[in-house]
């Protein structure tokens, strides 16, 4: 409801009315005949029969309560009469008033008489220049309303507007009181008031001129009752006809914010802004902004009168809203923000409206108003309202924005508590404004205020699902991303939780809205997206923070993609998911993308990324897919491992069937289907490590024996290189295998030795690459090629040997050929790896020049024991007895260093091996001869040695298996032999000599050390 003083003044207690009643009874003044004083029950409707003291007739005089009556007539003449004394009329006004409170009187009134008072009450307004006497007549006016027919309002309304509306109406401070009046009674929503007035443009015209009179009272009144009648008129008006305010817009628009400009008065103010805020509404700005104040009218008249000859319309409104936007009165405030909003926003309103506003300082006027709210929400949302609409002016408004930007971090402090508060949206987007623009004015604290406030928005929505609109949640997102892009925000370690925890809410938020509002789950992607770069980018902050995103898209959105993608009908969401994901695997400056890529091909990536193809067979939704399996790759296998990919992509197909297609085509001619079937080879070598299958294997075999048959002719003149041999290589043996597990599956042999004739005439290396466990478990049961095997095993040994290491590298799906490899091969009885390694010792054995060799490959056979325990049986099973027998006692080779390597796989079988396996006790003998031999040659010249101490292990492990009724030969000797009990009871005996000081002799020592394995040596004498 609008200022209206009459209003209040109304509904004050009228204690001086009460005196001076009794000052006009005490003096005399009589305008009432009265009679014999009755009972309010006893009281008759009829009107009294004699006259009043001026003879006129009884029907128009009424009894009231107090015993007295009223004469109507006497009542109309006083009120109507401009010369009657101010103290009758007011006298006579207040008894009317208190009769009309009495049922009884009311009803003969309101029966016979009503419309005997209106014009005089009407006249009673314009002719007595007297507030008491207004106040009494408005109030008795709105009583007969109130209380009578509704044809009663509109009399009155139609009256006071004729005199209002009239050709011959001046101008002066007594039609205050009727616009007073009018005002209230189109205020009143019981009557159709509006309908009563008859000639609506002149009144309009006439209001209009009113507001040229330097009274602000009578300019309030005039756009309170210009408010009405324009929401009256739109209200009633239809769509056809002319509008009477465009007509009257120009003069009214220059008229009204003149008067705003000059006023003072909150109430004048307020009615000016309701009624400018109607024309606003209905686009009258929009339609005269672009035109000079001096090009509204040709009329004389109206430039003599304004004086006025050069503003524009832009410039007069922003200084009229000025003063009413530093109103002490809230309600001010909010309604010139509305005007300003809708001013701004009326469709087809010109830009320039915005930048001269901006210019004009309005900017600062309401980042003051907003300061001084004390976040108030009304106010807080009508001037973020207005700020958005203001932002839109970018190159005006960026100056400005600043200025008000700790104001905003405080009102961000208030609605990020509210859910679903109007103003969050502007909010964030004015503080996004301010951080894009001017990054670097943005302090460190404030900074770590709105990472955290945004932390706590979007907690506040992923706990509830439902507590931030979706404009609200993005826009959130997105000044999140401009905040981590901020200078101050490099390397704070303070930021660090915030952008965990909001990355994280963000994300959980989205997902669990994605179905009905996708748009959420890009932003916070962008987010996360952003948060890995800022990661990458602060060394301090590195690890931590990147680890924590990692662990978000493993923990949250990976599972989510999974179980989604078949319901999937957003490409963009797909897209968005693919985009993080890749991002993340292009940054590896912490390892974070390697344990990433692996988990990815763990949970089937590349069957996931094929089922993205058939569902958006998109060329966007392709090249993504493609560069992302490029990237994968890059990680796993080695920088630029995966450009193969990358290069073919735009030509690759995107259905898998169609790839295999693709592969089995003859490409000596066509560079572009070699680096198609190239990339092709990768995905699906990739693909195999993981048992991630793109196709049905039958179709993977034919498809790689054609590829093999077409073009094995290059293959052997060298067009291939040996990745892309070896990845052939890795997927043949793959699907041969799973040919093998399943009958059928029938195979091309012709395709197979094609292969493996290139394989071994070109010698590859099967050390380079990675290699499928099932496809090198192939390999090695293909006898034809056990020479090439053992070759690359004698390869591997070498290398082992030149890098001082045993290269034990092994992941759970996929590993190289290595030590680890070879030992589960040697270990399982489905090939012919320990009969290849075996072959390979008695080989080297028999060659002059091949000692070095001969001790790798010993040690290779004690390492995959001690790797495989199980390996002894099955080496023991192929012949290892006899070919340690050759080297013992036939071998030409006797270097210190053959020796130790031959007791050290010695005592290694010795160990490991199950009694059933060994067989050949005859090879055994002939050992433990040249082992005792040894030991006593040594024992007798150097003393104790670690070669001697290595072969009293061997002898004490073959007393310890005769116990099994195994190597009972050899084991006799060793009893029987007297060569060897002097030399043990002369050291047992030395070493007991020294009393208590042995016990500082313990098995670190020299002596303690022999001491162990002598004492050994006899408790299995004993226990034999």
């Amino acid at each position: 409801m609008f200022y209206n003083e009459f209003e209040r003044q109304r509904a004050e207690p009228a204690e001086s009315e009460d005196a001076q009643q009794k000052q006009q009874l005490e003096e005399g003044y009589r305008l009432y005949i009265y009679s014999q004083p009755y009972q309010e029950d006893s009281y008759s409707p009829q009107p009294p029969a004699p006259a009043c003291s001026q003879g006129h007739r009884s029907s128009l005089i009424l009894e009231t309560l107090e015993g007295g009556s009223i004469c109507l007539t006497c009542f109309s003449n006083l009120i109507s009469n401009s010369k009657s004394p101010t103290i009758h009329v007011s006298y006579a006004l207040s008894q009317l008033s208190r009769a009309l409170s009495h049922a009884p009187f009311l009803q003969i009134l309101r029966t016979l008489h009503t419309h005997l008072l209106v014009s005089p009450l009407v006249s009673a307004l314009s002719y007595f220049d007297d507030e008491q006497i207004a106040r009494q007549t408005i109030n008795i006016v709105l009583d007969l309303c109130n209380s009578c027919d509704p044809p009663v309002c509109g009399e009155f309304v139609a009256r006071i507007a004729d005199r209002l509306s009239s050709g011959a109406l001046e101008w002066s401070r007594r039609q205050v009181y009727s616009l007073h009046c009018l005002g209230l009674l189109l205020s009143s929503e019981m009557h159709n008031s509006f309908a009563h007035i008859k000639d609506v443009q002149a009144l309009f015209s006439n209001l209009m001129e009113g507001l040229q009179l330097p009274s602000e009272e009578i300019q309030g009144e005039i756009f309170f009752v210009l408010y009405k009648l324009s929401i009256l008129y739109y209200d009633t008006k239809d769509g056809n006809g002319t509008d009477i305010l465009h007509a009257l817009c120009p003069k009214l628009l220059y008229l009204a914010l003149e008067a705003l400009i000059k006023t003072q008065r909150d109430d004048v103010r307020m009615n000016c802004v309701a009624f400018l805020l109607v024309l606003a509404q209905r686009g009258f700005f929009g339609n005269v902004s672009a035109n000079d104040v001096s090009s509204w009218s040709s009329d004389e008249t109206f430039m003599h009168l304004t004086g006025h000859d050069g503003p524009s319309l832009n410039i007069l409104f922003a200084e009229a809203v000025k003063g009413s936007l530093l109103s002490s009165d809230d309600q001010v405030q909010i309604g010139t923000l509305d005007l300003v909003f809708h001013y701004l926003s009326w469709e087809g309103s010109p830009s320039k409206q915005i930048q001269v506003l901006v210019e004009e300082h309005i900017g600062d006027y309401i980042f003051e108003v907003l300061r001084l709210s004390e976040c108030k929400d009304p106010i807080v949302n009508s001037c973020l309202q207005v700020l958005d609409l203001l932002s839109k002016s970018e190159q005006a408004f960026r100056q400005k924005l600043p200025i008000g930007f700790s104001t905003l971090v405080k009102v961000l402090h208030y609605v990020a508590k509210v859910p679903f508060h109007p103003a969050q949206t502007h909010t964030l987007n004015l503080l996004l404004h301010c951080l894009s623009d001017f990054p670097g004015i943005i302090s460190t604290s404030h900074i770590v205020e709105i990472g955290h406030l945004l932390t706590e928005l979007l907690k506040i929505h992923a706990d509830s699902g439902t507590a931030m609109l979706t404009e609200t949640f993005n826009m959130a997102c997105s000044v999140f991303v401009a905040l981590l892009r901020s200078p101050s925000s490099h390397d704070n370690s303070n930021l660090v939780i915030s952008i965990q925890e909001a990355s994280k809410h963000a994300i959980i938020a989205s997902l669990s809205s994605c179905r009905t509002d996708p748009s959420q789950l890009l932003h916070a992607l962008s987010a996360l997206t952003e948060a890995y770069a800022y990661s990458q980018e602060n060394s301090s902050l590195n690890m931590k923070l990147s680890k924590s995103i990692v662990g978000i898209c493993k923990t949250h959105i990976l599972p989510w993609i999974i179980t989604a993608v078949d319901e999937m009908d957003d490409e963009e969401i797909v897209l968005g998911v693919l985009e993080t994901f890749h991002s993340i695997l292009l940054r590896d400056s912490d390892n974070q993308a390697e344990e990433f890529a692996e988990v990815l091909v763990s949970s089937h990536w590349f069957n996931l990324s094929f089922g993205c193809l058939g569902l958006f067979p998109t060329e966007k939704m392709k090249l993504r897919v493609y560069l992302m399996l490029g990237s994968i790759v890059d990680v796993i296998f080695g920088i630029d491992s995966g450009q193969s990919i990358r290069d073919a992509a735009i030509f690759l197909p995107s259905d898998p069937t169609d790839l295999l297609f693709l592969l089995g085509q003859k490409s000596s001619h066509n560079p572009e289907l070699v680096s198609c079937q190239s990339a092709i080879l990768l995905i699906l070598y990739a693909a195999s490590f993981h048992d991630d299958r793109l196709a049905d294997e039958k179709l993977v075999l034919a498809s790689l024996e054609q590829y093999i048959l077409v073009n094995g002719n290059n293959f052997l003149i060298g067009a291939a290189d040996s990745k892309t041999m070896t990845q052939l290589l890795n997927l043949y043996a793959l699907s041969r295998a799973f040919a093998n597990t399943n009958y059928q599956i029938p195979y091309s042999p012709e395709a197979e030795n094609i292969l493996l004739k290139i394989m071994v005439e070109k010698e590859w290396d099967l050390l380079s690459g990675r290699i499928h466990s099932t496809s090198l478990k192939w390999l090695f049961q293909q006898e034809k090629i056990r020479n090439f095997l053992s070759y690359q095993i004698l390869e591997l040994c070498r290398t082992n040997n030149s890098n001082g290491t045993n290269m034990i590298i092994h992941k759970k799906d996929y590993q190289y050929m290595d030590v680890r490899a070879i030992a589960e091969l040697v270990a399982s009885e489905d090939n012919f790896g320990a009969e290849i390694v075996v072959c390979l010792m008695r080989q080297l054995a028999q060659e002059e020049g091949q000692e070095q060799d001969l001790i790798l490959v010993l040690n290779l056979m004690a390492d995959i024991i001690n790797i495989f325990p199980a390996a002894a049986d099955q080496l023991c099973y192929h012949g290892i007895s006899n070919g340690m027998n050759n080297l013992y006692c036939h071998s030409r080779m006797s270097s210190p260093d053959l020796f130790v390597a031959m007791a050290l796989l010695t005592l290694t079988i010795l160990r490991f091996v199950q009694p059933e396996t060994i067989l050949d006790e005859e090879f055994w003998l002939p050992i433990s001869m040249k082992l005792m031999d040894y030991l006593t040659s040594t024992v007798a010249v150097d003393t104790w040695t670690h070669e001697s101490l290595l072969v009293i292990g061997i002898l004490s492990l073959m007393l310890h298996h005769s116990v099994n009724q195994l190597l009972t030969e050899a084991s006799k000797i060793l009893l029987l032999s007297t060569s060897l009990v002097p030399t043990f009871k002369n050291f047992i005996f030395a070493a007991c000599s020294k009393g208590p000081a042995l016990i500082d002799h313990d098995k670190e020592t020299s002596t303690g050390e022999t001491l162990v394995f002598v004492l050994l040596l006899q408790y299995f004498s004993l226990k034999r």
